[in-house]
Formats: C-alpha cells, structure tokens, sequence
C-alpha cells in the first residue's frame, strides 16, 4: 500500500458531469444483496444519492476533477470490496477545526453509521445537495457537515485559504483548516453539549488532537497523514 501524497491548493474545480459508471451497471444485483445485508446489520443506512470523482488532474495550486452521481449502495459495495475500480475516488471534504491552543478536535462515529468508531475530522460523502453551479462545493459541503455534526456555524470559525489534499488512491481528502477563538477544552465541551442534544447525534465522542501521541489506530490514513504533517511544524 503506498503511503498517502500531500498537495496544497488554492483551487478546486470539481465539475459535476453525467455518468455511467460500468461497475453499477454490470454488478447491480450484488450491489442490492450486499446492502440489503448492511441494511438488516444497520437498518439507519439510507440509499440516498452521492458523489465519486474521475479523471483528477493536480498542478502546483489547482486541483481539478470530474464528479458523477450514484447511490450509496453503489458506493458501499466499492468501498467494502476493496475499489475495484480504480478510475474512480471518494473525494470529499473535511473541516479540520483547530482550538486557539492548537489543538485539533475530531468526531468518532456513532454505532449506527457505516463508519462506526471511526475518527475523523468532520466529513460526509458528497451529495446533489453540494452541487452548485455545476460543480461540487467543497467548502459548502464542510459547513454542512460541521453543522450537522457538531452543531458550530461559519461565525464560529475561520476558513484557512489553502486546502490541504491527502491522496490515498481511492480517496482524496480536502481538507480545510477551520481555526476557532475557543481553547480546546471549550471547543470539546461546546460539541458535547450539542450532542446531549440529539436524539441520535452522527458522533458519539469527540477527541482532541495535540501531540503524534493523540493520534489512534481507529482515525484513517489520510487524518493520520495530514495531523502528522500539521504536528511536524
């Protein structure tokens, strides 16, 4: 397994295009077997529509690709059977909130979604919702997710310019650093509040990241990658 490449940008051209992607046209009835057995496992798991990326093209600041739509159906058995195929990538967005203190806080998934237990910085799989214009809508995409996950909104936060790209073969994560004027201990306790909140909160923790030695099996390449490279400097 290669070990992830890093690329900063200051631009994303991510066109959404009309599609049809062979292997959900070719293996549709494995798909519909393989999640209606993650449906009886997890039956929160909706086949709502989502976005996968081709043909990404990276320069010194410019990161450009094309995005087509599909159901998460699709996107599970790609994901559970080791991506088959390659052309294609899971490209989202990540906001990376960072605490006045340094620190970094990330989210672990509740037990009734399809990445439980896993850590991450706030993130979703991209949807018709993130289209705009066109194109997908990195930065919009963020902001929902930080909404919907840790209740803050864009007063509460700063967008760096740069994006910081973690590329992984069948993923690439955009992620954006989100600085807050709150320590890191009152960035966690404000999320955690607004998860008592919730009936069924998408995280049941959070996690703040200082130090290589905060970082723990259960978060992915591309997190540990980018913390790594964050906590180097």
């Amino acid at each position: 397994m290669t070990p992830p490449e890093i690329h900063r940008v200051t631009t994303l051209d991510l066109k959404v295009r009309p599609f049809t992607w062979p292997f959900a046209a070719e293996r549709h009835g494995e798909i519909d077997a393989h999640f209606a057995e993650k449906r009886r496992e997890k039956p929160d798991l909706w086949n709502g529509r989502v976005l996968l990326g081709r043909n990404s093209v990276r320069s010194e600041e410019r990161l450009a690709a094309d995005y087509f739509e599909t159901d998460f159906a699709c996107f599970l058995a790609w994901r559970d059977w080791g991506f088959p195929d390659a052309r294609v990538f899971n490209g989202f967005g990540m906001g990376a909130l960072q605490s006045s203190d340094g620190a970094f806080l990330l989210g672990e998934m509740a037990d009734h979604t399809s990445n439980a237990g896993r850590i991450y910085f706030p993130a979703g799989t991209p949807d018709p919702d993130d289209v705009r214009d066109g194109r997908f809508d990195v930065a919009g995409s963020i902001m929902r997710e930080i909404s919907e996950e840790t209740g803050l909104d864009e007063a509460d936060y700063i967008m760096d310019r740069h994006w910081t790209c973690v590329f992984t073969g069948p993923s690439i994560a955009m992620i954006r650093i989100l600085r807050t004027d709150m320590t890191g201990e009152a960035l966690q306790a404000r999320v955690e509040a607004n998860l008592a909140r919730e009936k069924k909160p998408e995280l049941r923790a959070v996690h703040l990241v200082r130090t290589r030695t905060d970082i723990v099996p259960a978060m992915p390449r591309f997190v540990t990658a980018f913390l790594e490279a964050q906590l180097s400097g």
